[in-house]
Order: C-alpha cells, then sequence, then structure tokens
C-alpha cells in the first residue's frame, strides 16, 4: 500500500478520467489520496471529488502563487474550515515560492504565517511549498517553532541540503516527488539517503512532474510508486518496506485520515 500525500485531482487535467485515474491508482496499491487545496475558495469543489472517492481525503488553504488573491483569508478562517469537515486532513498548500515573480514575498509570508497559526492550534499538518526560499523558510520555521509545535511537511523537496535538515531537526517530515527519479536528481538523492526513514513521504504533485518512467506525461496518482521504487534503491531497503514506512509515516502525520 501506498499514499500519493500531494496531487491536486481537482484540475481540470483529469475531468476527462477521474474515475479511471482512481481506479489505476487503486489497482497500483495507491489506496489513499490527499488533493490538496491551491485556493481556499476552491474548497467545496475538493470537498466534492472526496465526497465522490471514499479514499480521497483534501487540504484547506491557499498555494504562495496565489497568496495576494486570499488576503482576506484569516487563520480562524482555516480552523472553521479545517474542523467543520472531516475529510480535510491538512492546512496548505502554503509556504515561499521566489522563482515566480507572481506574489511579493510580504504576501507570501503573510499568509504563510496564518496557515502556520492555523496548524498550531489544530495540529493538523502544514503543507509547505518552498522553492528558492531555503533561507527564508528555514528561518520562519525556526522562529514559529520556538513559538509553538506544529506538524509539517517540506512537499515536493528539491531544495538544499540545509532545509532538510532543518526540517527534520524541528519535527517535520520531507516528501519526495518524480524529482527524485530524474538523471540530473543525483544531489537530491544524495540528501534522501541521509534522512532518517520515519521522516520520508512520496508524493506525485499530479498532474505535474511525472517520474522518471512516465517523463513527459501528465502526471497521476498512480505513478507515485516509481518515486517509492527509487527512494527504496536510494534507501537500501525493499519496495514493499519503503511502502510500509512511507505509508505508516503518513498516516501518523495525516492523524485525523483513517487506514483504508
Amino acid at each position: 500500500m501506498l499514499i500519493d500525500t500531494h496531487c491536486h485531482l481537482d484540475f481540470a487535467d483529469f475531468d476527462a478520467e477521474r474515475d479511471e485515474l482512481v481506479k489505476r491508482a487503486h489497482d497500483a496499491g495507491v489506496k489513499q489520496m490527499v488533493t490538496i487545496s491551491t485556493r481556499v475558495a476552491k474548497l467545496d469543489g475538493l470537498l466534492a471529488l472526496t465526497e465522490r472517492y471514499p479514499s480521497v481525503f483534501c487540504s484547506v488553504g491557499t498555494h504562495p502563487n496565489n497568496a495576494g488573491e486570499e488576503l482576506d483569508i484569516s487563520a480562524d478562517d482555516l480552523v472553521r474550515l479545517a474542523e467543520a469537515h472531516d475529510k480535510v486532513v491538512a492546512i496548505g498548500e502554503c509556504g515561499l515560492d521566489y522563482f515566480y515573480d507572481t506574489q511579493t514575498p510580504e504576501d507570501q509570508k503573510t499568509g504563510f504565517l496564518r496557515h502556520i497559526e492555523a496548524a498550531r492550534r489544530t495540529q493538523l499538518p502544514l503543507v509547505i511549498h518552498s522553492r528558492s526560499a531555503d533561507e527564508d523558510m528555514a528561518d520562519i520555521l525556526r522562529q514559529e517553532t520556538e513559538k509553538g509545535a506544529f506538524p509539517f511537511i517540506l512537499h515536493c523537496f528539491s531544495a538544499g541540503e540545509m532545509l532538510a535538515k532543518t526540517g527534520v531537526e524541528l519535527g517535520g517530515y520531507i516528501s519526495f516527488s518524480g524529482i527524485l527519479t530524474f538523471p540530473k536528481s543525483e544531489e537530491l538523492r544524495a540528501i534522501a539517503k541521509d534522512l532518517p526513514l520515519d521522516r520520508l513521504l512520496v508524493e506525485t504533485d499530479a498532474p505535474y512532474l511525472a517520474p522518471k518512467r512516465w517523463r513527459g506525461k501528465r502526471n497521476e496518482p498512480s505513478y507515485v510508486v516509481n518515486t517509492a521504487e527509487v527512494l527504496a534503491e536510494v534507501k537500501g531497503v525493499s519496495y514493499a518496506e519503503i511502502a510500509r514506512i512511507t505509508t505508516d509515516n503518513a498516516l501518523r502525520l495525516f492523524a485525523k485520515m483513517p487506514r483504508l
């Protein structure tokens, strides 16, 4: 069994075959999926998916590349929405993205801090997007953890060793996507090799970043199998072992999500 801890099943890329996609995931051994919010305004669509598919859960939050659109969303709003729905199992995705110049750093940080507060109050895992922002991300995580611990994931990890180690030291989890499988990702695989097994997760970030076996195609939850295979090779364990470990880690972190 595997859990795809981060995908975007509400995206239009999947409109033509969502039922078939979920079935392919189940047939591949991916028994649960978390479809991740990019805008709070679209939460109703995510909730509709979770009602349609018992194996699908969701988060609530605003992607940093949309931060300026939802500055009216408070931590109280995030807490209320998360607590109102059984299948909302996480806060986010939120964070910092300095690669794309679509939102000001100030707006991104404002939104990020509100999401952190909501995660601290609910103790639901915070799904963190961090791109080209290692130093600021590490500083914020240290400062905010000092105010009170909160569970978090550095999702689709492709940053440097410093941020990975900081995340683990502060109690966070590191989630690897198809990027781990790319031929030029030797440095990322070296980082993964040194991380503790009990902090590792796998994800697709579908429809983006299909792993090597399906490179160039639209990604989907069933493809997380290839990422898990490569992670097993990196860690020197069997595929069955990495599947068990990452599933146990996901269920421990997403404590609101039952084992199906």
